[in-house]
């Protein structure tokens, strides 16, 4: 990479910034080299996937159906979260969380609605706002070379969502921008003819000077020697399979079998060679796999004849070398990413291996598995290409032309070619990236870094969540837990939101004078500080209330869900503590993406465990905290004793009035709420005990107990929720500032106010214009779909989905 300047440019793209990357070049313009030192040089946290079983073998990866767990028919009317996808492991699921870079190798032969299935994935685990998540993605493929694999009834159904099955046309894909570099120094071949015929056949450009050289080395009736080495490359198995097995048997040689080794799993279709091979001296052989040794004796795609043979060992001899290659069984192994325990990293697992001589039978092999080869003597009979790029991968594996024999000669009609392929090529290399692309790309990564740190809206998203909880179920929540989420708010809005906001229009202004964050000094200065004050108020604000409010709750689906909120808000601070940590000594992208990524996988890895409820420290709602905390360990133990739930000894309502009005009798515990004949028969003398102790211990007087809700009277009238919203916009208030001040989403109270117009008690021209309306009437009036999104795609972005909502409603009231 250090000697050509794009292997460079596509390096520094992935290495410094978050650009996406479509990295592609001519056959022999060394891809797979590239992908195989980005993976040594690169500290981005990566995975690989490929489309194949091979293809993800050779690139040291998985499949991409394994991995993000697809089926394989048209990813398209399917449920975002099928069966086998909500069975994601933790461990991948982290793995996703804390990813820097996905690359797809064999990018050509990824259909578009693939990729859109890996984005739902990604999107899924990490941000739903941003295309594959916000993860960079590296894709790696010569479109020029095989296609995508689709039937006809699958592009049946994909055409309708796709304007064509390849990669680019993903909707994911147009929704972020990507670069494309282009590889143009071929490594394969040297001679400068063969490399000008060679890109005329890639470009469907084939003139008439160039096929007539190219079909002088046609020769029908070519029938070369063993000795000589020639494999043929042809465009069926079958084909390939037939000419193996008749080259075989015609050899006299006794034959022996070499059985692989398959351990843990490793799917057939991964096979690189046959896990029974069959072989006899004299027969034309192909290495499947580069030699590890030292001495480098052979490599994948290299042609011999086997001169003999023992239990474990085939000897081979090469045309044109004088020693013979002594070989032995080969390991392949199946990995899989795990994250390390000790630190955090993603790492390669071996799940399953297959050990066999590295050697399959060549006298033939089809095109599509030539992909990746390189041969010194080929014969290609490409007479039956059907599919776009075959001819030109055949072609492309030679060395030389004096290395290439043609069965056929090279029509017109074999060289199949995509006019829509053809264009985006052309495209690409129109755009070319450069030094100046990549310095603004690496600078508004920077900039994207820094701002992240200094945003705090996550957050208050998940403050209004549980406030919404609460709310909602009021009666479940202690009032220490009501007041600290709602301190929380206030203080997350005035002390992190309106001063972030602030400083960014300093680092704005400290950006206009050096836009480059990494040689900035000012700024980093300002960035110290800023992380002093931040680390400390989110420390405060966040972490350390959260630590001290006690969230347990009888209801345990409610239980769920608030700890649930609280976990991911809690994360979302110790993600910012740990990047503030960083930029204490300096801002440094590199740095703060492995912290960040750290802590992602030390908070998703810890298990919320059943224990003893937080202590509650003084209060005014509770006036005896101790005996309030006493009790609540005596109950968590009890209930453990007694294989109960808590709640069933006695609910935290009771708790509260326990502790309010310290019952020292049978006859003031039954005046608490909660406290029946039967909990009374169980635990009355004990929780009495208790209560008695710690008043006598306290010299505490007791007070009245009020008399006990009389059960049989009338509950009060729920609030009706909808009338709230619609009384404060007839106060004056805006759909956002009821949404803010009630804590609820702006669609919830457009829904609100839709109902109202149905009913008619709110005029639909308060919220939409005539002409507005009666687009809307037309289109609802000729359709009988009711969904939303297609109605907002058929009539413009003009109508957001408040607008539809309300017309709808209108709609609807005019029917009754």
């Amino acid at each position: 990479m250090q000697t050509n300047k794009q292997l460079e440019l596509a390096f520094d793209f992935i290495q410094y910034t978050g650009q996406n990357v479509f990295l592609t070049g001519k056959a022999g313009t060394g891809k797979t080299t590239f992908l195989k030192n980005l993976k040594l040089r690169s500290p981005k946290r990566m995975i690989v996937v490929a489309p194949t079983g091979v293809a993800a073998i050779n690139a040291g990866g998985v499949t991409i159906h394994s991995f993000f767990q697809l089926n394989f028919g048209p990813q398209i009317g399917q449920p975002g979260e099928d069966s086998r996808q909500m069975r994601f492991s933790k461990e991948k699921i982290n793995i996703i969380r804390s990813l820097d870079l996905l690359v797809i190798d064999e990018i050509s032969m990824v259909r578009a609605d693939v990729l859109d299935a890996i984005d739902r994935v990604m999107r899924r685990f990490r941000n739903r706002q941003k295309a594959f998540g916000g993860a960079q993605v590296l894709m790696i493929g010569d479109l020029q070379q095989l296609a995508p694999v689709v039937k006809r009834d699958e592009w049946e159904l994909l055409r309708a969502e796709y304007n064509t099955v390849y990669f680019f046309s993903s909707k994911a894909l147009r929704e972020t921008s990507y670069v494309s570099i282009e590889l143009t120094q071929v490594f394969r071949q040297q001679d400068d003819k063969f490399i000008s015929i060679l890109n005329k056949v890639r470009e469907n450009l084939l003139d008439e000077a160039a096929r007539t050289e190219l079909n002088s080395r046609c020769n029908p009736h070519f029938k070369p020697t063993d000795e000589e080495g020639y494999i043929t490359l042809c465009t069926h198995n079958a084909q390939a399979q037939r000419m193996n097995e008749h080259k075989l048997r015609s050899l006299s040689s006794g034959e022996q079998t070499f059985d692989a080794r398959i351990e843990g799993n490793f799917p057939e279709y991964s096979f690189p060679t046959e896990a029974s091979l069959r072989l006899k001296e004299g027969a034309q052989v192909m290495f499947v796999k580069n030699d590890p040794e030292a001495e480098k004796r052979f490599f994948n795609g290299k042609i011999g004849r086997i001169t003999s043979f023992d239990e474990d060992t085939v000897r081979v001899q090469c045309p044109g070398e004088e020693d013979e290659i002594e070989v032995t069984s080969l390991l392949w192994e199946n990995v899989k990413y795990t994250i390390d325990k000790d630190t955090s990293e993603i790492k390669e697992e071996v799940e399953g291996s297959f050990s066999q001589i590295p050697l399959k039978l060549a006298w033939a092999i089809t095109i599509h598995k030539s992909q990746g080869l390189t041969f010194d003597k080929a014969i290609i009979d490409a007479e039956a290409s059907f599919a776009h790029g075959q001819v030109y991968v055949a072609l492309s594996r030679c060395r030389t032309l004096d290395g290439l024999v043609l069965r056929t000669p090279i029509a017109g009609h074999s060289i199949i070619s995509d006019k829509t392929v053809n264009g985006f090529i052309q495209e690409v290399e129109a755009n070319p990236p450069g030094e100046k692309e990549l310095e603004v790309a690496k600078q508004a990564f920077q900039r994207e870094q820094l701002g992240e740190l200094f945003r705090f809206y996550r957050e208050m998203y998940l403050v209004n969540q549980i406030l919404k909880t609460i709310d909602e179920n009021a009666g479940s929540f202690t009032q220490p837990v009501i007041n600290g989420f709602r301190e929380m708010k206030s203080l997350i809005q005035n002390e992190l939101i309106e001063v972030a906001e602030k400083f960014q229009i300093q680092i704005d202004q400290y950006l206009k004078a050096n836009p480059d964050v990494g040689k900035n000094e000012k700024l980093d200065e300002r960035i110290k500080k800023a992380a002093d004050y931040f680390e400390t108020k989110v420390q405060a604000i966040i972490v350390d209330a959260l630590d001290e409010l006690d969230l347990e709750v009888d209801n345990r689906a409610l239980r769920k869900q608030i700890t649930g909120r609280a976990d991911d808000l809690k994360a979302e601070a110790l993600i910012k503590l740990a990047a503030y940590a960083v930029c204490k000594e300096g801002f440094s992208v590199k740095e703060i993406m492995e912290a960040r990524a750290h802590v992602l996988i030390d908070t998703a890895s810890v298990k919320r465990k059943a224990s003893k409820a937080k202590e509650v420290l003084s209060s005014e709602h509770i006036p005896h905290p101790d005996l309030y905390n006493h009790l609540r360990a005596w109950r968590y133990e009890k209930s453990v004793a007694e294989g109960i739930p808590p709640y069933m000894i006695f609910a935290q309502r009771s708790l509260l009035e326990l502790v309010h009005y310290l019952p020292v009798d049978k006859a003031s515990l039954k005046l608490i709420n909660g406290m029946g004949p039967k909990k009374i028969e169980q635990f009355g003398a004990e929780i009495i005990e208790e209560i008695r102790g710690y008043c006598e211990e306290n010299h505490i007087d007791r007070g009245e107990i009020p008399l006990k809700e009389n059960p049989k009277k009338e509950k009060k009238p729920k609030v009706d929720t909808k009338k709230v919203s619609m009384e404060m916009f007839q106060s004056g208030k805006t759909v956002a500032e009821i949404a803010k001040e009630r804590a609820y989403t702006e669609n919830t109270i457009e829904g609100h106010l839709a109902h109202f117009v149905k009913t008619g008690e709110l005029d639909v021209f308060q919220f939409l214009t005539k002409e507005k309306l009666e687009k809307m009437l037309e289109y609802f009036k000729n359709t009988k779909e009711r969904n939303l999104t297609p109605a907002r795609e058929a009539l413009g972005n003009e109508f957001s989905y408040g607008d539809l909502r309300i017309g709808l409603s209108y709609l609807e009231s005019r029917k009754d």
